[in-house]
């Protein structure tokens, strides 16, 4: 990125199906230079903010194979602009505050007949709006703006139409299961990264052993130790031959034993899979599995953002597995403290994920506000942890494209 060129944050919110899969991202921009004040959101970055943001990073890397959703003002969605979005990918989210005005449908009836999906962001219902409601794939509802007692009527309404419903703002379990009831098929926000109550729930017999495995290969067990974990596990020897197997495609040797496997792997890589496994392989979700995403990329890009101040070997292997470890108290319901508790873990770590005390702390402390979207909280924690801006946005886009080339 030259200097002369908008710098920009980009924040990306994951959007789930009922089963709670992750679907697609709403991709969110903010030019840097803006003065925030002066902004109702910052959905309603400039066309140059996201123009620039699409042509630096190129929307499939960001999105891995999902659909990105994209604000357009008026201007934006009246522009040739759009032309540079791959449009069997891309949703179109015409703002609010559109007139949704003849011109506007006809447009969106031509945006459709090319390939792209329409969404209504922010919506709010009203009869008068018919031939909108005919064209646009999705509606969205700002659940807290919303009132709730309204919403089952909403649904009702707009179920006249073929139109999928997305309840947006949903920050707790609840409001996702109330929503669920009601018929809504999309939901925005990160209630489930949010348990209803940190209940003590019993971790099964994989789950156990993934824990396991994950400290032996922290404290450098043996060989002989790895393999008994697997061999008392039928379904983890199970999951470590397929993972071998597709990993080591295209090689002619074939996998003997369950050490052959593990070697034929090699540590470091077992110790990722591990890591990683522990979400996809905890329901029937997996790779789409939403803490399996933001598990990833948040370890990713802690081990890249120490990388490129030039820490390697160890210490970015703790800041990935500091990452990782930051979601585990949400998969399994259980208190930080006990997990950290079996895991006999560095007093870097555990003080990173129990107090976000340290440089791991600060930089958990940074990705997490990035995933938030808050972007006032992240200018200042760039300064304090001495990256740039440009350091952020290049070890998202790396970070993005690992995730979608991991293995699950």
């Amino acid at each position: 990125m030259s200097g002369k060129q908008e710098k920009f944050f980009l924040g990306r919110q994951p959007i789930l199906d009922r089963r709670q899969e992750i679907v697609g991202f709403e991709l969110l921009f903010r030019s840097a230079e803006a003065n925030f004040a002066q902004f109702d959101s910052y959905s309603q970055a400039s066309a140059s903010v996201i123009t620039s943001a699409l042509a630096t990073f190129g929307i499939q890397e960001v999105l891995g194979g999902k659909l990105g959703f994209i604000n357009v003002h008026l201007s934006l969605l009246l522009s040739e602009m759009l032309e540079l979005l791959p449009t069997g990918q891309t949703v179109l989210e015409l703002l609010e505050f559109i007139e949704l005005d003849e011109t506007v449908v006809e447009r969106c009836r031509e945006l459709k007949e090319i390939g792209f999906q329409l969404a209504l962001d922010d919506h709010v219902f009203s009869q008068d709006n018919a031939d909108i409601y005919r064209v646009v794939n999705i509606v969205k509802i700002d659940i807290l703006e919303t009132d709730m007692d309204q919403l089952p009527e909403i649904v009702r309404e707009l179920r006249r139409w073929p139109v999928k419903i997305l309840a947006e703002k949903v920050e707790t379990v609840q409001q996702f299961e109330t929503c669920f009831s009601m018929g809504f098929d999309l939901f925005q926000g990160y209630f489930f990264e949010r348990p209803v109550v940190l209940n003590k729930k019993k971790i099964d017999v994989s789950g156990l052993a993934m824990l396991k495995l994950l400290q032996q290969l922290t404290l450098d067990a043996t060989l002989m130790e790895i393999e008994q974990t697997f061999k008392e596990n039928p379904s983890l020897s199970y999951n470590l031959l397929r993972l071998v197997n597709s990993v080591a495609m295209g090689m002619r040797e074939k996998i003997k034993t369950l050490r052959h496997a593990i070697v034929m792997l090699g540590t470091n890589h077992l110790r990722r899979w591990v890591q990683l496994f522990l979400f996809a392989g905890n329901d029937s979700r997996g790779i789409n599995h939403p803490l399996l995403e933001m598990a990833a990329v948040r370890g990713r890009l802690m081990e890249i953002l120490l990388q490129q101040k030039g820490v390697t070997g160890e210490h970015a292997e703790a800041a990935f597995m500091t990452g990782i470890l930051s979601l585990l108290d949400v998969l399994f319901e259980i208190p930080m403290e006990e997990i950290i508790a079996s895991l006999n873990l560095t007093d870097e770590v555990s003080g990173a994920l129990l107090e976000r005390k340290g440089q791991l702390g600060q930089m958990l402390n940074l990705v997490e506000k990035v995933e938030a979207t808050d972007f006032d909280a992240v200018t200042s924690l760039l300064d304090q942890s001495r990256v740039t801006l440009d350091q952020l946005l290049s070890a998202q886009l790396e970070a993005f494209n690992w995730r979608a080339s991991i293995i699950s």
